[in-house]
């Protein structure tokens, strides 16, 4: 473990519940690395679901961060103007999400945070996870590539031949993604091969 601070870093997840797990142990990375994570949860990430309830998870990403997690708009709205953290990092990133940001929308706890690190100029770093990332969802991710600010976790099919469509980012990289958006870099986006 790190002793020396990299500094704070916004960490958001989404409503993709399979995914929470490995997203959390990304978080846990980081701060191995020595980053203060603010949690945010997206208004469906807080739902109870088959792979655990609400409660579960906000405690876990409480227990991680060491911080009270950030779920209302009022939390997350000084993010940006108060300068209480270096960038955001959103992972997982569901296809509603991505379609809120992709339109500019501010309407969660997750997009608001986006809008409010954006408007200061912060990296917004996306570990993307849809079943859809090669359907609906896909011209929504080519609209944020074209976002000044936005950045991807490298991602590619987690299962092509069950879930043809399906995108996942590959989150033991994000750390790098997280380095490299800061230094205004993007990481090759897309995985090449399923390693995912």
């Amino acid at each position: 473990m790190t002793t020396q601070k990299r500094g704070s870093a916004a960490f958001a997840v989404c409503g993709s519940f399979c995914t929470l797990e490995t997203a959390l142990e990304a978080a846990r990375m980081l701060t191995l690395q020595g980053w203060d994570l603010l949690p945010i949860m997206s208004f469906a990430a807080g739902q109870d679901t088959r792979f655990g309830t609400g409660t579960f998870w906000k405690e876990r990403l409480e227990t991680l961060t060491g911080h009270p997690v950030l779920d209302t708009l009022q939390a997350v709205e000084p993010l940006g103007p108060r300068q209480m953290a270096q960038a955001l990092v959103i992972a997982p990133c569901t296809g509603a999400t991505l379609a809120r940001l992709a339109a500019g929308l501010s309407d969660t706890p997750v997009t608001l945070a986006a809008k409010s690190l954006l408007r200061v100029g912060c990296p917004v770093l996306v570990g993307i996870s849809t079943n859809d990332g090669l359907g609906a969802s896909g011209e929504n991710i080519a609209r944020l590539f074209q976002r000044k600010h936005y950045y991807f976790v490298p991602y590619g099919q987690d299962d092509p031949i069950a879930k043809p469509s399906s995108l996942k980012a590959d989150f033991a990289r994000l750390p790098a993604a997280l380095d490299a958006a800061l230094a205004g870099r993007q990481l090759q986006p897309v995985l090449l091969q399923n390693n995912v």
